[in-house]
């Protein structure tokens, strides 16, 4: 099985550099073939998620040879190394990237872009590996440990999960999960992690073993970013789904063997105009509470989509229109209302899941990018929920709370300045706390992307800075996750000799230090995440 595996890789990495030859855009600068191989790796690495695989822009602009080689090399060398105020990292003076590395990019993307080859179930299935049998997984945990306590921490560059005792800190183990996980997901019942990667690979951790163990893998595309099982009564664990990139399409696989069961592409017309999309990636996915449904946001043509999970051999699918290119969203408090961000419309859409429709759209700041959100109770305005902003040092505050306070539900009630700058990527809340942290990964001034912020719920718009980044460190701080108590926040440390800081989440002060990861940036508590706690 894993010989078929770098089969169909190796096959893939072939099609994109003799593609080359037919991508050159008349009048672009040349590459070797070399070059060109190089430069479709850093592109994925550091460009996809925001301008796309073919380039046609979402949270970036587009970067299609029109447009690119009117700018040329020289200005678009300087946008790479410099960044830019709507949120784009300074990549070549940050150090994320060479000089040779940026001319390098500079001259890529004045070329056409080559779509990959495309993936069917059947070559699905070739990359399927059952590494320990469904029957020979433990009834009960093997261990004294407090499991839904354990945090997985993405090790991105390394292409592992760290699994940490949230009680001890201790490392327990690091499970081998593919190129840069994007993000781990919950089993309904908590036993399982499920990561998947950027490369479209997904993993199963079975947190039961000695050492949490990966039982299963699969890759179902090859480029992914998101995953959920299925949460619903009667149908804990059975079902898991996967969103992809590339090629466009959401994959059901077997909840516990990852065998792959359906593929459905999401390719179609977009909701306002009804141009066709060749690109329509899936992008935030969340399981309904009050149905047997998994609700995903189709980036690019502007659907929720709601999909039936009750019976996959007639798969229903309800189409909802939103708002185009959305991206990240979850839960408010009540775990009814699905809120997602359209980013480069600057708009929250509301989808209340048990009444199965949009209930609220609104404008707030530059590229929200809420994460997962944050709910919290303000003094003046009862529930709310927020998001922070790529494109502008702001974060949105809006009521969320249609039953109680009916005169602020799926209103903007706050716009509270952040520091300058842009680039915030998450806001994170607990209900047992009375902080909102949020982090600045994306700033291009050090001092904001070393440090979070922290706000007093009960005093909107008073702000504490602490830095958190060690001293002499180059690293950028991301992503913040809570543990199963509520007191104690997990902020990751983004180098190559990385860790994780441990903050008491009522002093304020560093508690633990967590070395020996490498590159972290997500983390997922394990509680937390299988109840959608944030």
């Amino acid at each position: 099985m894993r010989g078929k595996h770098a089969y169909w890789i190796s096959l893939f990495s072939i099609v994109l550099l003799f593609s080359s030859s037919a991508a050159m855009a008349a009048g672009a600068p040349k590459l070797t073939k070399d070059e060109w191989k190089k430069a479709t790796q850093i592109y994925f690495d550091r460009c996809a998620g925001c301008h796309g695989t073919l380039r046609k822009g979402a949270t970036g602009p587009n970067l299609k040879p029109k447009k690119t080689l009117e700018m040329g090399t020289e200005t678009l060398q300087e946008i790479i190394n410099e960044g830019t105020p709507g949120g784009m990292p300074n990549f070549g003076e940050s150090g994320m990237i060479t000089k040779a590395e940026t001319n390098l990019m500079a001259r890529f993307i004045q070329n056409k872009p080559v779509a990959p080859p495309e993936m069917s179930i059947g070559q699905m299935k070739m990359t399927h590996k059952i590494i320990v049998p469904v029957k020979n997984r433990p009834s009960k945990p093997l261990h004294k440990r407090n499991w839904q306590n354990f945090f997985g921490v993405v090790e991105r560059d390394a292409g592992k999960i760290a699994i940490i005792d949230g009680d001890t800190k201790e490392i327990i183990n690091k499970v081998d999960s593919g190129y840069a996980t994007h993000i781990l997901r919950s089993s309904a019942t908590g036993r399982y992690f499920v990561s998947i990667g950027r490369d479209g690979k997904v993993g199963l951790i079975d947190l039961f073993m000695k050492k949490p163990t990966l039982v299963a893998t699969v890759k179902t595309c090859a480029e992914a970013r998101s995953v959920d099982s299925s949460k619903f009564h009667g149908f804990e664990d059975k079902w898991l789904i996967v969103g992809c990139y590339w090629p466009p399409h959401f994959v059901v696989l077997d909840g516990l063997s990852l065998e792959p069961k359906k593929v459905v592409s999401t390719r179609g017309y977009t909701y306002d105009t009804f141009t066709y999309h060749a690109e329509p990636r899936v992008a935030a996915i969340v399981s309904s509470h009050y149905s047997p449904e998994w609700v995903l946001n189709i980036k690019e043509t502007g659907y929720i989509w709601l999909v039936d999970y009750s019976n996959i051999d007639n798969l229903k699918i309800s189409m909802i229109e939103g708002e185009r290119f959305l991206h990240d969203g979850g839960w408010d408090a009540t775990h009814r209302y699905f809120m997602a961000a359209a980013n480069m419309r600057d708009t929250m859409v509301i989808i209340d899941t048990k009444e199965r429709k949009k209930v609220g759209q609104f404008t707030v700041g530059t590229k929200p990018h809420p994460g997962r959100g944050g709910n919290w109770i303000d003094p003046k305005y009862g529930p709310v929920s927020g998001t922070v902003h790529i494109g502008e040092g702001l974060l949105s505050v809006w009521g969320s709370d249609p039953k109680g306070h009916p005169q602020y539900a799926w209103k903007v009630v706050r716009s509270i300045e952040l520091p300058p700058g842009s680039g915030s990527l998450f806001m994170k809340t607990h209900p047992k706390s009375k902080h909102m942290w949020l982090d600045f990964t994306l700033n291009t001034d050090k001092e904001s992307y070393q440090s979070v912020q922290v706000m007093d719920i009960n005093k909107p718009g008073v702000l504490k800075s602490i830095k958190i980044a060690p001293k002499g460190s180059k690293a950028r701080v991301v992503h913040m996750e809570y543990n199963k108590a509520g007191d104690e926040v997990w902020i990751s440390v983004w180098e190559k000799d990385g860790q994780v800081v441990v903050i008491d989440d009522k002093t304020l002060k560093i508690k633990k230090r967590i070395t020996g990861l490498v590159t972290p940036t997500g983390k997922f508590n394990v509680y937390n995440t299988m109840h959608d706690i944030y």
